[in-house]
C-alpha cells in the first residue's frame, strides 16, 4: 500500500471510544492487521479515561506500539487537540449525538478525516447542515455509517451501477436489497437508538431523503416510502418483510445516489429476506405486524424504561464465541429502464452489528490512512460524505482483501472508472 504523510500529525489513526465495546474490538484488529504490522503506521487509543486505555492497550497483543490520547467528548480543547494530531479519527463512542459532535467539529476545523459507526440519521443530519461547506474547503472527509449501517447497503447500490454501465452501458435506475443475518446487538447500538427515540426525532427519522443535498429531493416520492407489508419477490425467490436498519441504510443510499449522479429517477428500497414456502410467508407478516407494533410502543416512555433495563448496558455485547458465529449476505439487484438487470451479493462470517461493523470500520480508517491519493475524487476532496461517494472502488478493494465476499453476477471485481465528482 502506498502512505501518504503529513508530517505535522504526530498520528496517522487516532481510534476514539477505544476502550468500549467495539472500540476494543478495533484495538485488536488494528493490533493484528498487516498493513499496520508491515507500515510505519502511527496510531493511538483515546478516551476519557487513561486507565482503562491503558489497560485495553496492555490486554492486546500488538498494541503495545500504539499511543494514549486522554480527551473527553465535551471538552472542546481536547476535542481540537486530539483533531490536530491525527490525519485520521475513527470514533465508536456513542450515542453520537451525544459524544460525537465536539468530535466532528474539531475534525472540520483542522482538515482531520473521520470515519464512525453511527446510525443516528437526525444527527448526522445536523452535521450536514453545519460543516459540509467548511469540510468540503478543508479537504476533510467526515464519512459516516462506516458499519454494517450503511456500507453493505451503499457498496450494493454503488456495485449495481457499475456493473449495469459496464455490462450494458444503461443507467441503473431501482436497486433493491434483501439481507439474511444472524447476529446480535452491543449495548451501544441500543442506547443510540433509544436516545433518538427519546429526542423525538421520528419524524426527521421517516423522512426518505433526510440526507440529500438541497435541490436533491425527487419529484416521486410514493416509489421511496419505506416498506411495511410483506411481499413475495421473483427476484429473490423469497418472501421479504420490513428490515429494520432501512429506514437508516436507505437514506445513506439516497445520499450517495445525489452525490455520484446515479439519476434522477433512481430508486432504492431494502427488505429482510425471510426464505420460501408457507412458512416464510406466515413468517414476514408477522414481522411486519410487529415492527409496526414495535415502532408504536417504544415511543411510550414507559415501555422504553423497560426496554432500556432489559436491553445490555453501553461497554456490553455478544460472547466472543456468538460474535464469531454470526454472518449476514446481501443480495442484490439493479435494473435499468429498458428492463435489464444484473445481480450480485456482499456477505460475511462474524455477527453483523461487531465483527463485520468492525471490519468495515477499520478498513475505512485504513483507505483513507493509507491510500488517499486513490480514493474517488482525489486528495482535495471534502464534505460530509457517504461510504460509496468518500472512499468507493478503495473501499471494495480493502474489503475484499479482509476475506468479505463483494461480487456482481459476473463473479469478478468491477473495473474501477472515472469519478464523476461531487454535485453541490
Amino acid at each position: 500500500m502506498t502512505q501518504t504523510s503529513t508530517p505535522k500529525k504526530k498520528y496517522d489513526v487516532i481510534l476514539y471510544g477505544a476502550s468500549g465495546f467495539v472500540g476494543r474490538q478495533t484495538v485488536a484488529y488494528f493490533a493484528a492487521h498487516p498493513d499496520v504490522q508491515t507500515s510505519r503506521l502511527r496510531w493511538a487509543l483515546a478516551g476519557r479515561s487513561r486507565p482503562k486505555l491503558e489497560a485495553v492497550r496492555a490486554s492486546i497483543s500488538g498494541a503495545n506500539k500504539a499511543g494514549i490520547v486522554v480527551a473527553e467528548a465535551h471538552d472542546t480543547a481536547a476535542m481540537d487537540a486530539l483533531a490536530a494530531s491525527a490525519r485520521v479519527v475513527l470514533s465508536t463512542a456513542g450515542p453520537f449525538a451525544l459524544y460525537g459532535s465536539e468530535l466532528v467539529a474539531a475534525c472540520v476545523r483542522h482538515g482531520t478525516h473521520y470515519v464512525d459507526i453511527t446510525g443516528e440519521t437526525p444527527w448526522v443530519k445536523g452535521l450536514i447542515d453545519q460543516h459540509d461547506v467548511q469540510a468540503q474547503k478543508n479537504g476533510a472527509r467526515i464519512i459516516p455509517f462506516c458499519g454494517f449501517d450503511s456500507i453493505p447497503s451503499d457498496l450494493s447500490a454503488w456495485l449495481a451501477h457499475r456493473a449495469m454501465r459496464e455490462q450494458f452501458d444503461e443507467e441503473c435506475v431501482r436497486v433493491k436489497v434483501a439481507f439474511s443475518l444472524r447476529g446480535g446487538f452491543n449495548g451501544g447500538t441500543l442506547a443510540s437508538m433509544f436516545n433518538m427515540l427519546e429526542q423525538g426525532q421520528m419524524a426527521q427519522m421517516a423522512d426518505p431523503f433526510l440526507l440529500n443535498p438541497p435541490g436533491s429531493r425527487p419529484a416521486a416520492g410514493g416509489m421511496h416510502a419505506d416498506p411495511v407489508a410483506p411481499r413475495h419477490d421473483g427476484d429473490f425467490s423469497a418472501w421479504l418483510g420490513p428490515f429494520m436498519m432501512s429506514t437508516i441504510n436507505t437514506r445513506v443510499v439516497r445520499r450517495s445516489a445525489a452525490l455520484l449522479g446515479y439519476g434522477n429517477d433512481y430508486g432504492y428500497q431494502e427488505y429482510l429476506r425471510l426464505g420460501r414456502g408457507l412458512a416464510a410467508a406466515l413468517a414476514a407478516t408477522t414481522l411486519s405486524v410487529g415492527s409496526a407494533t414495535t415502532q408504536a410502543v417504544l415511543r411510550l416512555r414507559p415501555v422504553r424504561w423497560l426496554a432500556k433495563k432489559l436491553a445490555p448496558a453501553p461497554g456490553e455485547g455478544p460472547s466472543e464465541a456468538g460474535m464469531d458465529s454470526g454472518s449476514f449476505r446481501a443480495r442484490w439487484v439493479g435494473e435499468s429502464a429498458s428492463g435489464h438487470k444484473v445481480r450480485g451479493e456482499i456477505a460475511d462470517q462474524g455477527d453483523p452489528s461487531n465483527r463485520a461493523t468492525t471490519k468495515m470500520l477499520c478498513e475505512s480508517a485504513l483507505c483513507l490512512a493509507l491510500q488517499q491519493d486513490e480514493l474517488p475524487g482525489g486528495r482535495q476532496l471534502g464534505g460530509l460524505l457517504t461510504p460509496a461517494s468518500g472512499l468507493g472502488d478503495v473501499l471494495v478493494g480493502r474489503l475484499r482483501a479482509a476475506g468479505m465476499m463483494l461480487k456482481s453476477d459476473s463473479g469478478q471485481p468491477n473495473q474501477p472508472k472515472r469519478h464523476k465528482g461531487r454535485e453541490s
